[in-house]
């Protein structure tokens, strides 16, 4: 028996005014494009001017959290909701899969997934949900990692601020496929398809003093 797929609803900043076939709301395409990423775009207007900054981020269920310093701008502004209204954004996340190559310069295209997700973003201020938050954020980059490794004592979790964004309004964008040439350039003599692009990890490099003794643990010897 089929399922329809959960999905979230279109709204009128979610769908796109170009190429509205590659739109997608479907849950389950969002959450694996998140889950697949750790770096995303956060923008959000500081003194009447926009500003897009290059994150780390993490996932945990229907939700996103972002770090970075008591001291940054945004993550003061964001607020907790409570006291201030919080801080409107727009967070975004990329995958290149290929260079989409026509004959025509006009058609080069690229293949890629995106998800972009609108909403206010709030300071994570519960304890408990902090460390919920700072835990995701390092399995996002490598899964396991939070449970291998220290966690931020007292001082280090004063120095840290964390926002929250609901996966509320959001959608996906994907292209894939060949390029889309003109029928009559397709006699052109011009190399023309895809050439993929793959990301991938190297060999982990111990650092200098580190004991000897200490295994390289299963889940980097797996990446």
């Amino acid at each position: 028996m089929s399922t329809t797929p959960e999905t979230y609803a279109a709204t009128e900043r979610t769908v796109p005014t170009r190429s509205r076939h590659r739109a997608s709301y479907d849950k389950d395409l969002v959450r694996s494009i998140l889950d697949e990423a750790y770096v995303c775009h956060l923008g959000f207007v500081r003194d009447g001017a926009p500003v897009v900054l290059p994150t780390l981020f993490g996932r945990v269920g229907e939700r996103l959290y972002v770090h970075g310093s008591t001291g940054s701008r945004p993550l003061r502004a964001a607020g907790d909701g409570v006291t201030a209204p919080g801080l409107p954004v727009c967070l975004t996340v990329t995958h290149v899969d290929g260079l989409v190559l026509a004959r025509s310069a006009f058609h080069h295209s690229l293949n890629y997934r995106s998800v972009v997700v609108h909403g206010t973003a709030r300071q994570v201020t519960d304890p408990e949900e902090l460390r919920t938050a700072l835990d995701a954020l390092v399995d996002q980059v490598v899964p396991g990692r939070s449970a291998d490794s220290r966690p931020g004592n007292a001082k280090e979790l004063a120095a840290t601020s964390v926002i929250r964004l609901d996966l509320d309004e959001v959608s996906a964008k994907v292209r894939t496929g060949g390029p889309d040439d003109d029928p009559e350039d397709l006699g052109l003599p011009y190399w023309s398809g895809v050439v993929p692009v793959r990301g991938g990890y190297g060999t982990p490099v111990p650092a200098d003093d580190l004991d000897p003794s200490v295994a390289l643990p299963g889940y980097l010897a797996s990446l």
